[in-house]
């Protein structure tokens, strides 16, 4: 190949999303540079601030993709089923099965308090998961529940205490209230009742 002729690789902005996200995971986000993206992916320097101009942009990329099939998925609760003891059960299902995955993707979510770039992308995940609840709930208690299922998970990486399974599954059905008929509830944002 003639000298300065580029490479064609359609693979190499996905190698280089990879990369950054076993950065983040092995050294954390103080670890993340475009030296060390590069290093691991294994690509010339050049190419990582050509895909990603600042390291938000590439912590955006990383975070979304981490995003991806991350939680919602998994919030496919059978019909009938009790949605406290499910969601118990789920959020147990995934402490144990990657807890190295957890701790990512809730070491992306949080940096999102320094790198305001990344709040869309925290809310988005947020929003994805309360509208998978939705319809089991309302929008207002769907989000609640988020909030309690966050704080279980954080309080659970933080500490090295072992997942309680029973004890999520009571504070649930806590936040849950008696159970009835849900009318039509429209979007509810920061700050609005439903």
């Amino acid at each position: 190949m003639p000298a300065g002729a580029r490479r064609y690789d359609p693979e190499r902005r996905q190698r280089i999303i990879d990369a950054a996200i076993r950065v983040v995971g092995t050294k954390g986000i103080a670890g993340l540079s475009h030296r060390s993206v590069a290093a691991e992916a294994d690509v010339p320097l050049g190419s990582t601030t050509y895909h990603f101009k600042t390291l938000d942009d590439l912590l955006v990329a990383a975070l979304r993709q981490a995003n991806e099939g991350f939680f919602a998925p998994a919030l496919c609760v059978r019909e009938g089923e009790d949605l406290a003891g499910a969601l118990a059960r789920l959020l147990g299902e995934l402490l144990s099965a990657d807890r190295g995955r957890v701790e990512l993707e809730y070491e992306l979510y949080l940096a999102a308090l320094r790198r305001p770039a990344l709040r869309p992308v925290a809310a988005e995940w947020c929003e994805a998961v309360a509208a998978a609840l939705a319809p089991r709930t309302d929008p207002l208690t769907a989000r609640a529940l988020v909030a309690v299922m966050d704080g279980i998970s954080l309080q659970v990486l933080l500490t090295d205490a072992a997942y309680d399974e029973a004890y999520a599954g009571e504070v649930l059905r806590r936040v849950l209230g008696p159970v009835g008929p849900v009318g039509p509830v429209g979007p509810v944002g920061p700050g609005q009742a439903g």
